[in-house]
């Protein structure tokens, strides 16, 4: 990804800006209230780095991951501090919903991974829309572990053609707080080129 341009960064930009504009209104159903939504902060990270975004390698965090594959094939992940994933828990679920203190029952998790699945497939189906490949995405796993463990996955499959990954940290906010995540995409780098290319992003 040492080669884009700012051409190619506008296009990233607008692309997150339709990808969680349309999360909104499903995301709003599940907080029963409004949500907005922050300008994303789009950038292109070295995967090395990536924990140090969301508190560190060893810190707790919760991470959904879909594989994506068809016209555009790679790796998706939706990650949230432990803490702001607890929050999310309560909003949706209320205070007698899930589990006391730092722990997860498996409503919750089903819960993180739906809304992981939500914003993911609202990105997919924005990149879907805007190129005209269809993309399909694959049932998404969740886990609660250090930002090490969650990353090794991603680290592994795709750590040997790419060192750097399309990382967006979006802000959602509904009538009473502020929820914090963090969406990372990890291309293949030959069908982005050729994503590119085709749309005339030069």
């Amino acid at each position: 990804m040492k080669n884009l341009n700012d051409a190619h960064f506008d296009f990233l930009r607008e692309l997150s800006n339709i990808g969680t504009g349309n999360a909104v209104s499903s995301l709003a159903k599940l907080l029963n209230g409004k949500v907005s939504v922050a300008l994303p902060n789009v950038r292109v990270a070295d995967f090395a780095k990536i924990a140090d975004f969301i508190g560190g390698s060893e810190n707790i965090i919760a991470g959904v991951l879909v594989d994506i594959s068809g016209g555009l094939s790679g790796m998706m992940m939706f990650l949230m501090e432990r803490g702001e994933a607890k929050k999310l828990s309560v909003s949706i679920l209320g205070e007698n919903g899930g589990e006391d203190g730092d722990s997860f029952n498996p409503i919750e998790l089903s819960m993180l991974a739906e809304i992981g699945n939500i914003l993911v497939c609202s990105y997919i189906d924005s990149l879907s829309r805007i190129t005209g490949k269809k993309i399909l995405p694959s049932t998404p796993h969740v886990a609660i572990d250090t930002a090490n463990a969650i990353l090794s996955a991603p680290a592994t499959e795709f750590g040997k053609t790419s060192d750097e990954v399309f990382f967006v940290e979006s802000t959602f906010c509904d009538y009473l707080q502020r929820i914090s995540g963090f969406f990372m995409f990890i291309p293949n780098l030959d069908n982005v080129t050729t994503i590119f290319e085709a749309l005339g992003v030069v």
